[in-house]
């Protein structure tokens, strides 16, 4: 039996060994950058200490978690993680959708594949070019925006200095930068959808409204949920780079805009505190397993089909 069993195996690892050879790359990113750190984790339960490094460390058992919220900043930093990411999820899900609609409405070919573009276009830049150009545009004293706004007898805005102005820009940003790369997954979901289905619609009078609400929305529900699924799954883990390339190390903005990923880099660059930046990242992620495993459950009670497990 555990001879077939075994036969079994290596048989269709020999039958399907291009997609497995294929597959060989992407296995070997998440074992090195995913599983390999895991071990990781014991930094967490440790007095770390570069002499003995991670393994023979002295242990000193939930210490690190205890600092980590005697401090003062774990509600803080998790708080604000989850409002910003819940905004940035909401956004970024609502305007994709909407993207991806208005494109396939497009009946120009040129027109549209111009559009995508142009859409896509910010994936691919840098948050460190973004901050550059967010601090040339809304500086105090050279800025373009408060330029103009001198220019017309207003007052200047610092927007470096009021931490409410960044409960708003910092989602434009996001939706900004990532919304062409969203679009692409749901237009994707939108030409597969038969077409069919529009022609039946066309015939029986439906207007482009009634075919969008009709026919694409509820066509596109399984992949609003999966994608918003895997969304919630990331949803402690914050923009590190958005944050703290346009933010930085702005005490004014900190207690409005930091998040546990700035929070863990700080402990790690300032510091030196690795047990505690481990206990942060491991708390993080548990949160993150939670979530998600909550979300799934209440997604597996509406609509059992469209669930992740």
């Amino acid at each position: 039996m555990k001879s077939r069993i075994n036969g079994g195996f290596f048989s269709e690892i020999y039958k399907n060994k291009v997609l497995y050879l294929m597959f060989l790359p992407v296995a070997l990113y998440f074992i090195i950058f995913a599983y390999v750190p895991m071990g990781g984790i014991i930094l967490a339960f440790k007095e770390f200490n570069i002499r003995d490094g991670i393994l023979f460390s002295p242990w000193n058992g939930i210490e690190n978690f205890r600092f980590f919220f005697a401090s003062g900043k774990a509600w803080q930093v998790t708080k604000n993680t989850l409002e910003y990411n819940v905004v940035f999820l909401a956004c970024y899900t609502f305007f994709s959708i909407l993207t991806a609609i208005m494109i396939s409405e497009i009946s120009n070919k040129w027109f549209k594949k111009i559009a995508q573009s142009f859409m896509f276009l910010p994936y691919f830049i840098s948050w460190v070019v973004v901050a550059a150009f967010i601090y040339n545009f809304f500086n105090y004293d050279y800025g373009l925006v408060n330029t103009l706004i001198k220019n017309v007898g207003g007052q200047p805005i610092d927007i470096y200095a009021e931490p409410a102005n960044w409960v708003i820009l910092l989602p434009v940003l996001y939706v900004w930068k990532w919304v062409g790369f969203g679009s692409v997954l749901y237009l994707a979901a939108i030409m597969g959808i038969d077409q069919e289905c529009y022609e039946a619609a066309t015939i029986d009078g439906a207007n482009m409204f009634q075919k969008i609400t009709k026919i694409t929305l509820p066509l596109l529900r399984p992949t609003i949920i999966v994608l918003v699924l895997m969304g919630v799954g990331r949803i402690l883990r914050g923009e590190f780079d958005m944050f703290y390339n346009i933010i930085g190390n702005n005490g004014i903005l900190m207690d409005a805009t930091d998040i546990i990923d700035t929070l863990v880099f700080r402990s790690l660059m300032g510091t030196q505190d690795f047990g505690m930046a481990s206990a942060a990242g491991f708390y993080q992620s548990v949160l993150c397993f939670v979530i998600i495993l909550i979300v799934n459950g209440v997604v597996r009670k509406v609509d059992n089909e469209n669930a992740l497990f």
